[in-house]
């Protein structure tokens, strides 16, 4: 079962990646249901995009040993849970956005605290193992 966490967490850090860059590439262009922006949005687009890029790269770095990173797996995990907050505040505070965005918070509200409880049974899994 780690592996299969840790191969999906390396795959999620890819995709985050490959997120990333397209929004560098294209800025707002990149994002479904987006409508033309002023510079200073898509300067922010641009900008934030280079963090989700270093996010992605984490997860992959943290996917590698995940037992012994799980300090910063959790974080990264509840950094990207604080995402799905963000977007709740977003739709309360202007309206639901493209369904898309709807699916992808979802996900964002529901994958760490899956991801994490699989990482805990994983590593007590293991430690059995270790100790047997």
């Amino acid at each position: 079962m780690l592996r299969a966490l840790s191969l999906f967490a390396a795959l999620f850090g890819a995709i985050c990646m490959v997120i990333a860059l397209a929004h560098i590439a294209l800025g707002p262009a990149a994002i479904p249901g987006s409508v033309p922006v002023n510079a200073t949005m898509d300067s922010e687009d641009r900008f934030y995009a280079t963090l989700f890029l270093g996010y992605g790269a984490a997860m992959i770095w943290s996917s590698r040993a995940l037992v012994p990173r799980r300090d910063v797996f959790g974080a990264l995990l509840l950094i990207f849970f604080l995402g799905g907050i963000a977007r709740i505040i977003s739709a309360l505070a202007v309206g639901l956005p493209n369904t898309l965005f709807i699916v992808l918070g979802s996900a964002e509200l529901l994958l760490p605290p899956m991801l994490w409880a699989l990482l805990k049974r994983a590593a007590h899994q293991a430690a059995i193992r270790r100790n047997s």
